[in-house]
């Protein structure tokens, strides 16, 4: 945890991601990502020097009209003495019953966004906390180039006006096999997806492709990064210490 705890930091100082008092709504889904950017999150209030308040937020998107079982989340919350919010929705009634959708991830994905921002606003946030990490963000921008043909990422921090709140990824600088050993070294409670199309989306496709990738040319997924953050596209530019570094490096 001490090297993810690291990187956050790093994110953390770099992208300029937390203030002091800060209301941070932590978007945990149940998966490693998400758990172990809440530890994180809890870990760093100690010694990062900046005073901030968290909320964990969780949707259920009651997938074939069933309640998720999130009480592993409720009580590792209360161990770590922070709030715990979880909201039922009808997100899966509407993407898989209602709209039958063959490709469903943008709509799910557009749903969880307004839902989670709406429900940050009620817990008195102004930030919200993601858990995408590096690997997340190579497959992001390659799915942009190879499926809608453009250049581009999701971003390490931006400011949404229309709800005047302001989207954080702590996790940017990290790997998800050390976020995976992370999470199983502090044995978090982690929550089985109960989505339909687990494990046969377009993500998961790339999340292969790019594993292939790496077995066949190790590093290429990290070039993929280094690159995203050379080009200083949506707010990835190499700022301060790490710009300087880079420039020495190369």
């Amino acid at each position: 945890m001490q090297r993810i705890l690291g990187q956050m930091r790093k994110a953390i100082q770099e992208f300029d991601l937390i203030q002091d008092g800060d209301r941070i709504a932590v978007g945990v889904s149940g998966g490693k990502d998400s758990l172990v950017l809440l530890k994180g999150l809890v870990m760093l209030r100690r010694f990062i020097g900046i005073e901030y308040e968290l909320v964990v937020l969780t949707l259920d998107p009651m997938f074939g009209g069933q309640a998720g079982n999130y009480a592993p989340l409720a009580v590792f919350c209360e161990e770590i003495g922070v709030p715990f919010v979880l909201k039922p929705t009808h997100i899966g009634e509407i993407v898989f019953d209602t709209r039958k959708e063959k490709h469903p991830c943008s709509l799910c994905a557009r749903l969880r966004r307004g839902a989670l921002h709406d429900l940050a606003k009620e817990n008195g946030c102004n930030k919200i906390a993601l858990g995408h990490n590096n690997n997340d963000a190579a497959e992001t921008f390659l799915m942009n180039l190879f499926i809608e043909g453009r250049v581009g990422c999701f971003s390490p921090k931006s400011y949404l006006s229309r709800k005047d709140l302001t989207m954080i990824r702590p996790l940017v600088f990290s790997d998800e096999k050390d976020i995976k050993s992370a999470a199983l070294r502090n044995k978090l409670p982690i929550v089985k997806s109960q989505c339909p199309a687990d494990g046969h989306t377009a993500r998961q496709e790339m999340k292969e492709f790019l594993a292939a990738q790496n077995k066949a040319d190790n590093g290429f997924s990290d070039r993929i990064f280094g690159a995203l953050r050379r080009s200083g596209i949506d707010g990835w530019g190499i700022t301060g210490k790490s710009a300087r570094t880079s420039k020495q490096g190369g």
